[in-house]
């Protein structure tokens, strides 16, 4: 068994990411954890409002939402709902989401059989529950405990991670006539709108175009974009959309804008550190030297940050945006402040950008820690050089304790 444990800001989104699967057949919701009613009673407004109240307990979580997947071997096919239920059931009693509500969701959508397990990290007192290492302590404890009660097939210490996985992005660009389109794009959409951050169209188009994909409205005079429509495309090498776009509702997850719209919402407030990593990071790529727009990009994606640009017909630069793999955040320039906006980047690109020592000792200490190299280097341009008037203290006089009148040094 591989268990996966991905945490978000939304349980909206993953509350609907299993729902849609359940309308279009491919998968079932076949248990619940301490809910006021049985399943059966329950309408899937009930299932995420019940969620939602608790959240509200402490709305200081930010990211407030679980979502598991327990993976099986595909000769396990003989795994019954009832087997399953308990097996969640144990799973999450040993990682310490025993009292927590959760839904449980068996999918049929892959070549292995598999659950989903949505919950939420508010308890009911509003406490939250700490899930710092939980991958790799309780649920590793639980996964063995299970495999030898249950008897399943046990996951080979150190093996290759296969698409049972919850991945971030992995996948390589779509090449089109290699592979059926819909299938490849929904393997891109999957990935993509369940682990970025992104707050506006532009910014999806930015992550989703660096896999040959776009989300297209249409132009302001179309049909689908004043009926609220929404179509994907695959794009070409050269950034061009090719073959037959696919309507969002044909997908069984179904990312239309209504949907889309959702996740803007959820996603509008960013993390003030993601954006601050991103701005570090071009701060100090011109830290005293030129640099060109070229190897800005070179030297971000060193850092896991990709840099989009939008241009006109006529080739003039009039956007930027900056995709970070390593937070899966996406900001717009302009988000950013004006230094990052993409006027202000072609400017900094034509001239060299200096720092006080004050800025200097702020910036050193926003580095990653991939940065050691230019913090000691930022550490030596600091470094206070100390004038000649130091006396060691074996040498200075030692100064007598006066002893004040009519007392005693026994005292």
């Amino acid at each position: 068994m591989v268990a996966i444990i991905k945490t978000g800001h939304s349980i909206r989104s993953i509350f609907n990411y299993n729902e849609n699967k359940v309308s279009n057949s491919i998968a079932q919701c076949i248990a619940e954890g301490n809910y006021p009613m049985d399943l059966d009673q329950m309408s899937s407004v009930f299932k995420l409002n019940f969620l939602q109240k608790q959240l509200e307990l402490n709305e200081n979580v930010t990211r407030n939402s679980v979502h598991i997947s327990l993976n099986f071997d595909p000769s396990e096919t003989g795994l019954s709902k009832e087997k399953l239920t308990e097996i969640a059931k144990l799973y999450m009693t040993k990682i310490g989401f025993g009292s927590q509500p959760y839904l449980v969701y068996q999918h049929h959508d892959a070549g292995h059989p598999h659950i989903h397990i949505v919950s939420i990290k508010v308890k009911a007192d509003g406490k939250r529950i700490d899930m710092q290492n939980i991958g790799k302590n309780q649920s590793e404890t639980a996964r063995k405990e299970i495999e030898k009660l249950f008897g399943l097939v046990r996951a080979e210490a150190g093996q290759k991670k296969n698409n049972t996985e919850l991945l971030p992005i992995t996948i390589g660009k779509i090449q089109y006539g290699q592979i059926q389109s819909k299938k490849a794009i929904a393997n891109v959409l999957g990935k993509v709108l369940f682990t970025y951050a992104f707050a506006s169209l532009p910014e999806l188009n930015a992550v989703l175009r660096q896999y040959n994909v776009y989300a297209d409205r249409g132009s302001e005079n179309s049909r689908i974009f004043k009926t609220n429509g929404l179509v994907y495309r695959i794009l070409d090498s050269q950034g061009k959309p090719i073959g037959v776009p696919i309507k969002a509702s044909d997908f069984y997850f179904k990312p239309t804008l209504k949907f889309l719209e959702e996740k803007f919402k959820a996603n509008k407030v960013k993390s003030p550190t993601h954006a601050k990593r991103i701005k570090n990071a071009i701060d100090l790529a011109f830290l005293n030297k030129k640099t060109t727009l070229a190897e800005l990009t070179k030297d971000l994606e060193k850092q896991g940050i990709h840099i989009v640009l939008r241009s006109n017909d006529q080739g003039i630069l009039y956007g930027i945006t900056y995709v970070d793999h390593t937070t899966k955040s996406v900001f717009n320039g302009s988000a950013l402040g004006k230094e990052y906006s993409a006027k202000a980047i072609q400017e900094r690109c034509e001239t060299v950008k200096s720092y006080s020592p004050k800025i200097l000792s702020e910036k050193k200490q926003d580095l990653p820690i991939s940065n050691n190299a230019l913090a000691k280097l930022i550490d030596e341009l600091l470094q206070i050089e100390y004038v000649g008037n130091y006396l060691p203290n074996q040498l200075k006089k030692r100064r007598k304790k006066r002893k004040r009148k009519g007392q005693s040094d026994n005292q």
